[in-house]
């Protein structure tokens, strides 16, 4: 479980998301890059494995993104269709784990708003329920997805997602506590649920998760 930072601007016109160029995801790097306008970045090897069930491999081939619950037009989508589909956004944000390391990592995806609006949700959606391939599950006030424009990441410093870092899907739940950032998302459910409480806040953690609080009540 990892806590994150806010992220550090970045985007040729100081904008907090940077959208990526039509066209720059057709010809895809096949090496990590270290660095990103002049911040340094970590490696994806400096993460920890430490996921409830150890890392899930998932099959494209039958792999759905399901957008459900309280909207008008449920969703079903490839790992293909989220790529081509949405703008790709990236940020740099940096990730301090509650286990003593920390890594800062430039992040690519699809906004949480922008996948929340092609299901066109309803009015009475506040909340939204992320659950994963491997049974872990945590929510998140739609509002702070909206305002923040959080991520649903696929890259990472240039890099598709490893297996052990959440290929395909990987939320990147700035200025929260790691265990809002979960991992192989399969479906994002919008609710009216303020009592929902994931995998590890059904333990006892707090279900605010925000870095200047505590974590546990």
């Amino acid at each position: 479980m990892c806590i994150l930072t806010i992220a550090i601007m970045v985007g040729l016109f100081g904008l907090l998301v940077g959208e990526v160029p039509a066209g720059s995801t057709q010809t895809l790097p096949t090496a990590e890059v270290h660095e990103y306008q002049g911040e340094r970045l970590s490696s994806v090897r400096d993460f920890h494995e430490n996921s409830i069930h150890g890392p899930q491999n998932v099959d494209l081939g039958s792999y759905r993104l399901l957008i459900t619950g309280l909207v008008n037009t449920s969703q079903n989508m490839t790992y293909q269709d989220v790529l081509e589909k949405f703008p790709q956004f990236r940020k740099v944000v940096k990730l301090y784990c509650v286990e003593g390391w920390k890594v800062t990592i430039l992040w690519e995806g699809v906004r949480v708003s922008d996948l929340v609006a092609s299901a066109d949700s309803l009015p009475s959606a506040k909340y939204v329920i992320f659950y994963a391939e491997d049974g872990y599950s945590t929510s998140l006030p739609l509002e702070y997805l909206e305002n923040r424009e959080i991520l649903l990441a696929s890259r990472m410093n240039n890099l598709t997602l490893p297996a052990e870092r959440g290929f395909p899907f990987q939320l990147v739940a700035e200025d929260k506590w790691g265990y809002k950032w979960i991992k192989w998302v399969k479906e994002i459910r919008l609710s009216d649920d303020a009592d929902y409480r994931g995998y590890w806040e059904s333990r006892g953690y707090s279900n605010d998760a925000d870095l200047n609080k505590g974590y546990f009540g």
